[in-house]
C-alpha cells in the first residue's frame, strides 16, 4: 500500500509537470513565430525602399504608405523587439533552467 501511494505521488508530479513542459513549448513556438513575423515584416520595408519599389521621402527605410497607416508599430520597433526578447528569455529560462 506505501508503494502505491509513493507511485500515484510520483505519477501525479510528473503528470504536472509534463503538462507544463507541454504548454511552455507551445507558448515558446508562438513567441518565436511572432518574433519571426515582426522582423520579417521590418526586413520586408527595408528591403522595399532600399531597392526603390516604395517611396521613401524621409529616409527612414519605412515606405510611405506603410508610415501613414501603421506608424506606431515603426515608432515602437525597439520597445516591440525589447518585449519580445524579455519574454523569449524567460520562457527559455524557465525551459532550460541549467543551461
Amino acid at each position: 500500500v506505501f508503494y502505491m501511494t509513493i507511485y500515484v505521488y510520483l505519477k501525479l508530479k510528473f503528470n504536472k509537470e509534463f503538462k507544463k513542459k507541454i504548454i511552455m513549448n507551445e507558448f515558446l513556438i508562438t513567441i518565436v513565430f511572432i518574433i519571426v513575423l515582426v522582423f520579417s515584416v521590418y526586413s520586408y520595408a527595408t528591403y522595399l525602399t532600399k531597392s526603390g519599389k516604395a517611396e521613401d521621402a524621409d529616409g527612414n527605410f519605412i515606405p510611405d504608405a506603410w508610415e501613414e497607416k501603421f506608424g506606431w508599430f515603426f515608432s515602437s520597433k525597439g520597445i516591440i523587439m525589447l518585449i519580445l526578447g524579455i519574454i523569449l528569455g524567460y520562457v527559455l529560462g524557465i525551459l532550460f533552467p541549467y543551461i
